[in-house]
């Protein structure tokens, strides 16, 4: 492993990191119905767990309303049950064919419980995101101990790898900005 496999690997790393939050953030409800807020539900199907988008169609006609139309009829029980098991707090109806959810406008309240879900989330990012650098500066110090790399790259390197890692913070920064933003819009 060289100088660059060691920023591209911490590069990546880290890119997975904001990935997972942007995914994250996707699911949480806003008052405003969005596909995203259900589509990577994980629901038990002939014994395994798949994401919804995967056994239904998940549609939006109108700002608070998603109606998800299964593939297969008989998963609308199944359906219900992964709705109602998730971190939603949405209570779905369902005529048999069809599962509808209609995403009622959120409490002050509950706006701020959302607010501080997402700060944790955020913070859980930027940790992850630090152990990223921490990995890379140790490959890093490998590095020069065995010799493949001079006191002076190493230098060079951990200042790339703290710009890295600053600037993945700077983006979870502005994620949790934004998502903060979306949830107090009344």
């Amino acid at each position: 492993m060289g100088y660059d496999d060691v920023l591209l690997e911490a590069e990546e790393r880290m890119e997975k990191s904001v990935e997972v939050l942007k995914g994250e953030y996707r699911g949480m409800r806003t008052g405003r119905a969005h596909a995203g807020l259900v589509d990577s539900i994980r629901v038990e199907y002939f014994g395994s767990p798949t994401p919804l988008k995967q056994l239904a169609q998940i549609m939006v006609p109108e700002a608070n309303q998603i109606v998800i139309k299964p593939f297969d009829p008989s998963s609308v029980g199944d359906i219900e049950r992964a709705i109602l098991k998730s971190e939603l707090g949405i209570t779905p109806n369902s005529d048999g064919k069809v599962v509808r959810l209609t995403v009622p406008p959120l409490s002050e309240q509950r706006r701020k419980q959302l607010v501080s879900q997402a700060k944790e989330r955020a913070e859980a990012a930027r940790v992850s995101i630090r152990n990223v650098r921490r990995d890379a500066n140790k490959q890093a110090q490998q590095l020069q101990s065995s010799s493949e790399i001079t006191e002076d790259d190493l230098k060079k390197l951990k200042q790339e790898i703290d710009d890295l890692t600053r600037k993945y913070v700077g983006i979870v920064d502005k994620l949790l900005e934004n998502k903060t933003e979306e949830l107090m819009e009344v």
